[in-house]
């Protein structure tokens, strides 16, 4: 998770979001923060960056044994993608009450029709991940 703050930290004008996928054998595939802004994709989420960047270094889009490390609760789009390149586990910091689809509005990932379920420990150093996204969007709301 500490490697996902990092990624995280660097976001620039995105919302400071952060993902590394790990390999089986625990070494880093592939990492990214939101690039919404930065490309103009509507997909441009961290995970999505984390997943196609760990897909191309495997030179495959199945991330069999793989572990996703995300700073915020992934949304609908987010965790769909994680079933579908069959992530093993997924792991993750803050909540996302609004969005989240992990266990907070929706449980996606849990869903006992798919085929793929993957392994979710949440609340992983869940106060420093808030705490950088409340530093992000503190100022917007005041």
């Amino acid at each position: 998770m500490r490697r996902a703050l990092q990624v995280a930290a660097g976001a620039g004008s995105d919302v400071p979001v952060g993902a590394v996928v790990f390999g089986p054998d625990g070494g880093e595939l592939g990492s990214g923060g939101n690039e919404r802004e930065l490309t103009g994709d509507p997909t441009g989420h961290a995970e999505i960056v984390a997943m196609r960047r760990a897909a191309a270094a495997l030179g495959t889009w199945r991330l069999d044994g793989c572990t996703l490390v995300v700073t915020l609760e992934p949304c609908t789009m987010c965790a769909g993608a994680l079933v579908s390149a069959r992530v093993a586990a997924l792991v993750f910091g803050a909540w996302e009450p609004k969005t989240g689809a992990v266990g907070s509005l929706w449980d996606v990932v849990r869903d006992r029709r798919l085929t793929h379920r993957p392994e979710v420990y949440p609340g992983v150093l869940e106060h420093e991940c808030a705490v950088l996204l409340r530093g992000f969007f503190g100022p917007l709301r005041s």
